[in-house]
């Protein structure tokens, strides 16, 4: 290892510097170029007149993080490829998200989406709802920004310190200078660095190997996937926990998630938003496909001497930046891009959480509850910029927090973030389908939806995860075995590896320098419940939230107050015509209606409302 950070050279780091410097500058010059970022809509929603291409790329971008790069490759490697099946989810959920949830909210305008759920339910489920997103988003940043740093520093000599804080200034730098206009155009230029990064390694790869070569190796080695059609939800993949988890996991993410439905508001009309929707897609396919032929690729390369039972690597998500400064190493500058690449996905993925938490803390938590004669629009922009500074500053702290409490926190939290977001699909979808839907069921079932997500997410013991054969026949240094050819089935392979996505040894057995799986243990009991597949808690939180939302909203006098524009158009409502799929994009709502007053910031009245009250 000593030897391959020796590749991060002066040209590398000049590459890191100068992606650092682009983002910083595309915030400046939003900042200084047309309206100044003066007014809330230009700062928040980028004065709706996004085109449709930025906003795609940053649809793809937010949640697309350098996690995603660093796992999906990783995840083909030790696991195998069927998580590809995760893309026929893809195909399914954007029509959903298209045209069931994406109308509503582009009918009200609103940005916050949770002052949907006020009107819909109630003040009590809207400050919920927005306090679990708060909470989750947090604390999802702060990883975001931490793991990327954490591999690419063991492998690169990159500071860990230096790097948290770096990525994390840059990124808070141009997110509150240049709101989401800077946001969006950084997004799909950061975009096009993740995809150079990973094609960087796919033509290596390809070089040394050729394609067809790369998956007759990923075939003798078990790694070839596609078909296990497996009932048991235990299963870690399936093809049905990714097709039917994969749809209530995107559905959540691109439908209900503040981050993501505030990109689409940005765009001037219903249709052009659907249409980014749809072009995010070939695009999210073609990172996934792509990463996931990159672990294919780093099996061919480490096939015969596995980087983590040979202890040149301590963590799993390291071994692409491995594999890079290995054999990329030695062409100047393409470390440099790798790394670049790795970082963008954090930028982009913390840009769009730090806009979308500036936005409900704004709307749920300050204006419901300031006085009418407080609030400008200046002052609230001025609010807004001032909030996605905080939560920068945040971010970078919960990363050094991550850093001291261990990989423990980084699991716990992947899991929260996946737990939240089922019971948060179904509250709204309950809202938007459910007409006999009233308060006490919405509450009722989120509740219930959160505990019992959480529970099965948190709940201890765990298999240990079916990792595929690994060999060190191959390491060979001066003709000596780096690794015992025999390790006894309790023996420690390595005392630095403490989280079971690594420990090896807690999955299989090392004969002859092959690993080999261990038979498989009988579970009891509650651990029945803890050895359900993570790809079925979206699942069950949404069926929980939905089906104890309908009994409880039934059985408590359902709902008799019947908005339109709350329900989308699939549902009739008795003498009242189908709302429309869409109103005139002019407004933004600085409150929400039973907050105390609205504020239209169209361009036409822009001018005077610098100068009127609330």
């Amino acid at each position: 290892m000593e030897e391959s950070r020796t590749y991060f050279g002066l040209l590398d780091y000049v590459i890191f510097a100068s992606v650092l410097a682009v983002s910083s500058s595309i915030g400046i010059y939003y900042r200084f170029t047309g309206g100044k970022q003066r007014t809330f809509k230009e700062y928040m929603m980028a004065d709706k007149n996004m085109s449709v291409l930025p906003v795609a790329f940053s649809l793809m971008a937010s949640f697309m993080s350098a996690i995603t790069i660093l796992g999906v490759s990783k995840e083909n490697y030790s696991f195998g490829t069927q998580f590809v099946v995760i893309n026929i989810s893809y195909i399914l959920s954007t029509p959903i998200v298209c045209y069931l949830y994406l109308p509503v909210f582009f009918r009200l305008q609103n940005t916050s989406v949770y002052e949907y759920l006020e009107r819909r339910f109630g003040s009590l489920t809207r400050t919920c709802a927005s306090i679990a997103f708060s909470l989750q988003m947090n604390l999802y940043m702060g990883i975001v920004l931490y793991a990327p740093a954490l591999a690419l520093s063991a492998v690169t000599g990159i500071s860990l310190n230096w790097s948290i804080v770096t990525v994390g200034l840059v990124c808070t730098f141009y997110s509150t200078l240049g709101g989401m206009k800077a946001v969006l155009i950084t997004d799909m230029f950061q975009s096009l660095l993740m995809f150079a990064a990973v094609f960087a390694v796919l033509t290596r790869g390809v070089m040394d190997f050729g394609v067809s070569k790369i998956f007759s190796i990923a075939n003798e080695g078990g790694r070839l996937e596609f078909f296990n059609v497996s009932l048991d939800p235990r299963e870690r993949h399936t093809v049905w926990s990714l097709g039917i988890g994969g749809i209530f996991t995107y559905c959540s993410l691109y439908g209900v998630n503040q981050a993501q439905v505030q990109r689409l508001l940005t765009i001037k009309d219903l249709r052009r938003s659907q249409a980014s929707l749809w072009i995010q897609w070939p695009i999210l396919m073609l990172l996934s496909f792509s990463t996931s032929f990159a672990g294919l690729v780093l099996y061919a390369e480490y096939q015969f001497c596995d980087p983590i039972v040979s202890e040149r690597i301590s963590n799993s998500d390291q071994l692409l930046p491995l594999y890079v400064v290995e054999k990329l190493g030695n062409v100047p500058g393409l470390s440099g891009l790798f790394v670049s690449g790795i970082f963008s996905g954090s930028l982009s993925t913390m840009s769009s959480a730090l806009n979308s938490l500036s936005a409900v803390t704004l709307h749920d938590y300050i204006l419901p509850f300031a006085p009418a004669n407080f609030i400008r629009e200046k002052y609230v922009t001025q609010m807004s910029k001032i909030l996605v500074c905080v939560y920068g500053c945040i971010c970078i702290g919960v990363a050094f927090m991550t850093q001291l409490l261990g990989t423990g926190v980084l699991q716990a939290s992947l899991t929260i973030f996946g737990a939240v977001g089922g019971p948060l699909l179904a509250l709204f979808t309950l809202g938007m389908l459910c007409r006999c839907a009233n308060q006490k069921g919405a509450m009722s079932g989120l509740i219930l939806g959160l505990v019992l997500t959480l529970w099965i997410g948190f709940g201890q013991p765990k298999p240990p995860p079916p990792f595929k054969p690994v060999s060190i026949e191959g390491c060979l240094t001066n003709d000596t075995v780096l690794m015992p050819t025999v390790v006894e089935e309790n023996a420690t392979l390595n005392s630095n590896i403490t989280s079971l996505e690594n420990a090896y040894e807690a999955a299989s057995l090392i004969v002859n320098g092959t690993t080999t799986e261990k038979p498989e243990k009988s579970w009891s009991g509650l651990e029945q419940l803890y050895a359900v597949s993570y790809m079925w808690v979206a699942t069950i939180g949404f069926m929980t939230t939905m089906l104890v939302g309908i009994v409880v909203s039934v059985a408590t006098g359902g709902n008799t107050v019947l908005e339109p524009e709350l329900f989308s158009s699939l549902v009739h409502l008795p003498g009242s015509p189908s709302p429309p799929d869409s109103l005139a994009a002019e407004k933004i709502d600085l409150r929400s209606n039973t907050g105390g007053g609205l504020a239209s910031v169209g361009k036409e009245n822009h001018e005077m409302e610098q100068q009127t009250h609330l």
